[in-house]
């Protein structure tokens, strides 16, 4: 953390965000083809094993959708000590994405504000990265809708039947603020919809394979309790295998900076809104249904507090911006050690234990 700061920190905060990511993925693919790579095993800690939806992770925290975009750093990722790595959000056609500059950091409040806008390669550039993979690990594939597609729900379904030989699961991102219309998906009818139709190319394809990925929905934090209802009555009625709460935020109250940049805002002052709809959700679904917990992570402890709201697993992207690449170790290493002396056998076992405790904390004004 210290080098980081003081050296690698200093000049990539001097360049522009997207060129200093652009920057990190490229020096990422780099360290992955060779046979040094920094960081830590992602199985050090064999308490932290655990298995959700039917997957063994070596442990519960992995790296958010929205860093590697095009699937070109998975396996560096694991190298550096996550135990798992979302790649996308990945569209159907290559889309460019909105105009820049769209990536903002808010330095005193270590958050970011983008306004990206899905931009990737398409379904067939991430695929051919996907297929040149040479290490192992669990990757899943984000997936969502182009911005001028004419359906919506058709790009879901045809993101599951392109990555199904490679998806180690699969999150529909229907919570992205960034692509006109895509929110409006959560709504109700809409979602059960959309349920109905991706569960049943998933389960279509499970019967003439023998593979059967998992299939998560990723849902915004900016929802009021009808809202909540809604979505878990959808959830529960289908045979989706899981959640991913929340994606970025549209609200700036909680921001010390001033700011008048558009977008969806992620890092640490995300933490408690995401936090709180997470522990709602848990309430709504029952303690059987996985919940991966993103939002504000950027610690032991709010790793620690995001599990025991109901999390059965995490992912983190912003905090990295910010603290550096060790953070993984230092997060996981930390997680053991407060499990030794917490009384949990392992971290499974701290899942849901303080639900009730968030449950009860207010929505921020205008989501009641």
């Amino acid at each position: 953390m210290g080098l980081f700061s003081t050296i690698a920190r200093t000049t990539l905060f001097k360049m522009d965000a997207e060129n200093a990511h652009a920057l990190t993925i490229s020096g990422l693919k780099v360290a992955q083809g060779s046979t040094f790579m920094p960081g830590c095993s992602n199985d050090k800690y064999p308490q932290l094993r655990t298995n959700v939806a039917g997957l063994d992770f070596p442990n519960p925290l992995g790296m958010a959708a929205g860093f590697d975009k095009n699937g070109e750093v998975p396996d560096a990722l694991m190298k550096m000590g996550f135990g798992y790595a979302e790649i996308g959000t990945v569209t159907p056609k290559p889309q460019t994405g909105n105009p820049r500059p769209r990536i903002f950091r808010l330095i005193d409040d270590e958050a970011v504000i983008n306004r990206l806008g899905f931009n990737n390669k398409g379904h067939g550039g991430v695929l051919d990265n996907l297929n040149a993979r040479r290490g192992s690990g669990i990757v899943g594939v984000n997936i969502g809708a182009n911005k001028d597609s004419d359906d919506f729900i058709r790009d879901y379904e045809l993101g599951i039947k392109k990555f199904w030989p490679v998806a180690d699961y699969f999150t529909a991102n229907i919570s992205s603020p960034n692509t006109p219309g895509l929110r409006n998906l959560q709504a109700k009818e809409s979602l059960a919809h959309l349920l109905k139709h991706i569960c049943d190319v998933r389960d279509e394809l499970a019967a003439s394979s023998d593979r059967n990925p998992p299939l998560f929905l990723k849902i915004a934090p900016d929802l009021n309790e009808n809202e909540m209802d809604d979505i878990a009555e959808n959830v529960l009625a289908s045979t989706i295998d899981g959640l991913v709460i929340s994606n970025t935020t549209l609200a700036r109250n909680m921001l010390r900076e001033t700011t008048q940049e558009s977008g969806g805002l992620s890092g640490r002052p995300l933490f408690e809104i995401s936090t709180i709809v997470l522990a709602k959700m848990r309430q709504r679904l029952g303690g059987e249904l996985p919940i991966i917990g993103v939002g504000g992570i950027d610690s032991a402890q709010s790793a620690w507090e995001k599990i025991e709201a109901g999390a059965n697993l995490l992912q983190l992207y912003t905090a990295m911006i910010y603290q550096g690449p060790t953070l993984v170790n230092t997060i996981c290493s930390e997680l053991a050690d407060k499990l030794s002396t917490s009384g949990h056998a392992n971290i499974t076992a701290l899942s849901g234990t303080k639900t009730q405790q968030w449950a009860a904390k207010s929505l921020p004004s205008g989501l009641q």
